[in-house]
């Protein structure tokens, strides 16, 4: 059986509904990525002569454009200029085969060790702190997971740790309205841990499961915002030792590059255990989940794929590269 068929049968036959439901996001969601990667590598092959250092050079730039990052870029073509050598591919369809089938490769090489799965505590209250810019979708991401999770029947706590964003304290007032769980917080200005302190201290009294912490997104000033993610993962792991299960930093994926650079920046300034990819379904930039793979190793753990309550999905790998390439395949 050869590549393509093996993808195409890991995705047919019969499923069940919700894995149909999830199917279907990723493909929607993916839309103008799909497209977008779709026409640049239609149209390298529109002028395909032959495969030369010209050729090479071009597919280079394509995948530059299509925000798989630049050292992603030289890595893929270096590698695929070896691998249409050892295949001896010189038809258009050939080359064309071998450069997806190479990239799903690389992709999936550089995701072996990684789990894309929430780390849950088994046993008690899990906690999961939330780092990023701001205006990425941190509190709405935020927003989303405790609706989600209080549609499983969780008892879910939020704590608007960010008190120093004007209106973010009320953006998180208004979420735990909507998703009918209790939000903690301080004055605007206040001391972040002690509002955190008090967010621990509410959801081992009332034996939550889940406490979602949303912080400040400021990353002018590099030193005070780790002195300040730091003190807060003290305050959190002082009251539960093995916490918090999860540092997540939500980017938005319609930034592209400008997410990757953000992407390096918090992971020098904190521990990040995974990424929440915001407004993917937005984007024709869907190429920085394989540029986050492969220079962050930093797995992405949610992906926003549209605007509903229910649109912020765990990331399946596979769904997503079957729906970055099925346009190319069938």
């Amino acid at each position: 059986m050869g590549f393509f068929d093996k993808i195409k049968q890991a995705f047919t036959g019969e499923k069940p509904q919700e894995e149909l439901k999830q199917e279907e996001k990723y493909e929607k969601g993916l839309e103008k990525t799909r497209k977008s990667f779709s026409e640049r590598l239609n149209e390298l092959f529109a002028n395909f002569r032959s495969v030369d250092e010209e050729f090479f050079e071009k597919l280079e730039e394509t995948l530059i454009e299509g925000d798989v990052g630049f050292q992603s870029a030289i890595a893929i073509t270096d590698s695929l200029r070896q691998e249409v050598k050892l295949k001896n591919a010189k038809k258009s369809e050939e080359v064309k085969n071998t450069i997806i089938e190479k990239l799903v490769e690389i992709y999936e090489a550089e995701g072996i060790q990684e789990k894309n799965e929430l780390n849950m505590n088994p046993e008690g209250l899990t906690v999961m702190l939330f780092v990023g810019v701001n205006g990425v979708g941190k509190t709405t991401s935020i927003g989303k997971m405790a609706h989600q999770y209080k549609e499983e029947g969780k008892k879910v706590i939020l704590a608007a740790a960010d008190t120093f964003r004007a209106g973010a304290i009320d953006q998180l007032l208004v979420w735990g309205k909507r998703a009918d769980v209790p939000v903690v917080h301080g004055n605007p200005g206040g001391d972040p841990a002690a509002v955190v302190f008090d967010a621990m201290k509410q959801a081992k009294e009332t034996k939550a499961d889940i406490l979602l912490v949303d912080t400040a997104g400021r990353l002018q000033n590099k030193v005070n915002l780790m002195k300040e993610v730091e003190k807060i993962k003290r305050v959190i792991s002082r009251e539960l030792p093995q916490a918090p299960q999860e540092v997540l930093l939500v980017i938005d994926a319609t930034t592209g590059q400008n997410a990757l650079i953000q992407a390096k920046q918090f992971k020098e300034t904190t521990d990040v255990t995974g990424i929440v990819l915001t407004k993917l379904d937005g984007t024709a930039k869907g190429g920085i989940v394989l540029a986050i793979r492969n220079e962050l190793h930093i797995p992405v753990k949610l992906v926003g794929l549209g605007e509903g309550i229910d649109d912020l999905a765990i990331f399946d790998p596979n769904e997503f590269v079957y729906g970055l390439f099925k346009g190319l395949i069938e």
